[in-house]
């Protein structure tokens, strides 16, 4: 399906020479004289490359379908990737690490997930807009250093490295925003 350059938006992903682009970013500038100009950047979501297009207001992109399936996450499989159950079909298949590695910090072992497929190939995942993980390590609060907004660092189960509070210690469960990776709050 064709759509035209002005009716893009962030998130949207479009088809270009073979290769699946996600919008990261769009500007539509008009300029005192002459057309419309947008600025359109880019992620490839088979390569992780990133890019620019710039395009004019007629200029048409075709838009990609993807199409998006519970799965359950099972575990890392060495550099290969991480391993994928689909819950309804029971399939299994592997995801690479330079398609989803930064943000599976962000998943536990048997947690379910949506991965997006397009034509049946796995190529991302999407993250709930926080996760509930458990600190298995943090830096001793030092006595004394109890100023407002003093972060120190911490581990949590699934290896990823965040920025807490003074007070949270190992074994306490806390909310992490998947969007920007930081502590939001501890979970009872």
């Amino acid at each position: 399906m064709g759509v035209r350059a002005t009716e893009l938006r962030k998130g949207t992903v479009i088809q270009k020479n073979g290769d699946l682009l996600l919008i990261t970013e769009y500007t539509h500038l008009t300029p005192g004289k002459g057309q419309a100009i947008n600025h359109i950047k880019t992620r490839s979501l088979i390569t992780g490359t990133t890019g620019a297009i710039r395009a004019g207001s007629g200029d048409t992109f075709e838009v990609a379908f993807l199409d998006r399936r519970k799965s359950q996450y099972l575990y890392r499989e060495g550099d290969t990737g991480f391993v994928f159950m689909d819950e309804e079909t029971y399939d299994q298949f592997h995801l690479k690490p330079d398609l989803v590695g930064e943000v599976m910090g962000y998943v536990k072992e048997s947690t379910s997930i949506d991965v997006t497929f397009h034509d049946g190939t796995p190529i991302g995942v999407a993250l709930p807009a926080s996760v509930e993980l458990e600190v298995t390590e943090a830096e001793e609060a030092v006595k004394g250093n109890t100023a407002t907004n003093v972060k120190k660092d911490a581990v949590v189960e699934t290896g990823l490295k965040i920025r807490v509070p003074m007070h949270i210690s190992p074994g306490d469960m806390v909310k992490i925003s998947t969007e920007t990776g930081e502590f939001q709050g501890r979970v009872n």
